[in-house]
């Protein structure tokens, strides 16, 4: 069972997450909150798998939350939602340890397929969502260090390839089509791209992609 908190400042946003998460059978809903702060006390109570923030929130907003999140002991995954693809902290959160990302109009179903991954340890990034991020690495951009060049370096050409896709944001299913190979074996392939690279999730993955020049 994935235990999975959700903080929102909109009592009709947190409800209907709720409801959705509820729907399935290995999800559950611990607590919702209403605010950062409150996020961290029940994250702190009730250890969730997976905490579920609003990027702009009152008070202590989702990437301050992050960070105290991730300074537990047994910190959960952490999700954001936000309402718009181009908002301007996105990147901070990446920095701030978030997991993956997500656009509140996302469907039902790739909510539900995001807080597994992300609860399974990986990481989920909303195209549009992606694209702000490497946006906001472009204007802030900061020179690879010798050891992150050394593992570009040990790359083969299929994986710099596949670092070059997961950098435009794209899922392994669309770069197995990409690439006219199976999810499975892409699934495999980006395990070990990840290894090489020193990433613990596709978004430090999709962040060095960027900073290399090779989303284009």
């Amino acid at each position: 069972m994935i235990h999975v908190l959700v903080a929102d400042d909109s009592e009709i946003v947190r409800r209907g997450l709720s409801d959705i998460l509820s729907s399935a059978d290995d999800i559950h809903v611990v607590d919702q909150a209403w605010d950062g702060r409150s996020a961290v006390d029940a994250a702190r109570r009730l250890r969730p798998d997976v905490a579920l923030l609003d990027i702009r929130m009152p008070g202590m907003d989702g990437i301050a939350a992050t960070r105290e999140l991730q300074a537990l002991t047994d910190p959960p995954r952490v999700l954001i939602l936000t309402m718009f693809a181009e908002d301007e902290y996105v990147d901070e959160a990446v920095s701030a340890g978030a997991s993956g990302f997500l656009l509140k109009d996302t469907p039902p179903e790739e909510l539900l397929r995001s807080v597994r991954l992300v609860a399974a340890g990986k990481s989920t990034l909303d195209p549009s969502v992606t694209g702000r991020v490497m946006e906001q690495l472009a204007q802030h951009a900061i020179r690879l260090t010798t050891d992150e060049q050394q593992a570009l370096d040990s790359l083969t050409a299929r994986e710099r390839e596949i670092l070059g896709l997961i950098g435009r944001g794209m899922s392994n299913a669309g770069i197995g089509k990409e690439l006219h190979a199976s999810e499975g074996t892409v699934k495999n392939q980006v395990s070990r791209l990840l290894a090489k690279i020193g990433a613990d999730n596709r978004v430090q993955a999709a962040r060095l992609a960027y900073r290399a020049g090779m989303e284009r």
